[in-house]
C-alpha cells in the first residue's frame, strides 16, 4: 500500500510539472488555428515556423546570444573557480559568497540594476548590453559549477607540474582544464539554457533594434496563444532539454 502511494504521490508530481508542456506539444499539431478543440492533426504550424523569416531572424539572435554570453560566461567563470579554488587572499570567502548572491537574487533586481547601469555609462541598449548582461546573469552559475568539480581536484598534479618548471598558464591548459572539461562543458550548456530562456533581463537591457526568441513569443502571445506559437515553444522545450540532458551527461562522474 505504502509503495502504491509514493508512486500515486510520484505521478501527481510529475503531472503537475509537465503535463502544461504536454498540453503544448500535443496543440502545436491541431489543424485548428482559433479553437481549443482538436480538428486534426498537421505539421503545418512547424512549415509556417520555417518560413517566417522574421522569426527565423529572431532566432539566430537567440542562439548567437546564448553562445556567445555562455561562451564568455564559461572563460570567467572557470577562471574565477580556480583562483577560488587554488589561491588564498583577503576577500576570498566575500568573492565566493557573492556568487551565490548573484545566483539567489530576483531577475528583475539584476535587469533594473544592468539598466542602471548601462544608461549611467551612456551604452546604447542593443546587442552589446544584451550580452554583458546575460554574462552576468550566467558567470556565477559557471563558476560554482566548475568550483564543485575542483573540491576532488588532485593538487599533486598542479605541485609536480610546479616542480618540474610549468608555469601558471601551462598549468591551466595542459591540467586544470583537461580534468575540469566536463564541468566545463556542463556550465557552458547551463549557461547556453539560461540566456536561451531569459525574459526579464532580456526585456530590461536589449534596444529596438535586437530582438531575441523569448520577447517575440511574449508579443505574439498577447494577442491569443496561436499554434505556430505553440510550435515555437515546443522547438524552444526540445533545444533547452537537449542542452540541459547532455549538461547532466557531462557534469555525471565516471567512475
Amino acid at each position: 500500500m505504502s509503495r502504491w502511494l509514493h508512486r500515486g504521490y510520484a505521478g501527481c508530481v510529475y503531472a503537475f510539472l509537465y503535463l502544461p508542456l504536454v498540453v503544448v506539444a500535443v496543440f502545436s499539431f491541431n489543424s485548428s488555428k482559433y479553437s481549443l478543440a482538436w480538428k486534426g492533426f498537421t505539421l503545418d504550424w512547424y512549415v509556417r515556423l520555417w518560413q517566417n523569416s522574421g522569426l527565423m531572424t529572431t532566432a539566430f539572435n537567440s542562439l548567437l546570444i546564448a553562445a556567445a554570453s555562455a561562451t564568455l560566461a564559461t572563460l570567467l567563470g572557470t577562471v574565477a573557480a580556480f583562483v577560488l579554488h587554488r589561491y588564498r587572499f583577503p576577500g576570498r570567502r566575500t568573492l565566493f559568497g557573492t556568487l551565490f548572491v548573484m545566483m539567489m537574487s530576483p531577475d528583475i533586481v539584476i535587469a533594473l540594476s544592468l539598466l542602471l547601469l548601462f544608461l549611467a555609462l551612456s551604452l546604447p541598449l542593443g546587442f552589446s548590453t544584451l550580452l554583458l548582461a546575460h554574462t552576468v546573469l550566467c558567470v556565477p552559475f559557471v563558476a560554482t559549477t566548475v568550483f564543485s568539480r575542483f573540491v576532488g581536484f588532485p593538487d599533486d598534479l598542479v605541485d609536480a607540474a610546479r616542480d618540474l618548471g610549468a608555469g601558471e598558464y601551462q598549468v591551466f591548459r595542459h591540467i586544470v582544464l583537461p580534468l575540469a572539461s566536463p564541468a566545463v562543458a556542463g556550465g557552458w550548456l547551463l549557461s547556453f539554457t539560461l540566456s536561451l530562456d531569459d525574459v526579464i533581463i532580456s526585456f530590461f537591457t536589449t534596444g529596438p533594434d535586437f530582438e531575441v526568441l523569448p520577447l517575440r513569443i511574449y508579443s505574439m502571445v498577447r494577442l491569443g496563444i496561436k499554434p505556430d506559437v505553440n510550435a515555437l515553444c515546443v522547438v524552444m522545450m526540445a533545444v533547452t532539454v537537449t542542452a540541459l540532458v547532455l549538461s547532466k551527461h557531462l557534469l555525471k562522474e565516471k567512475k
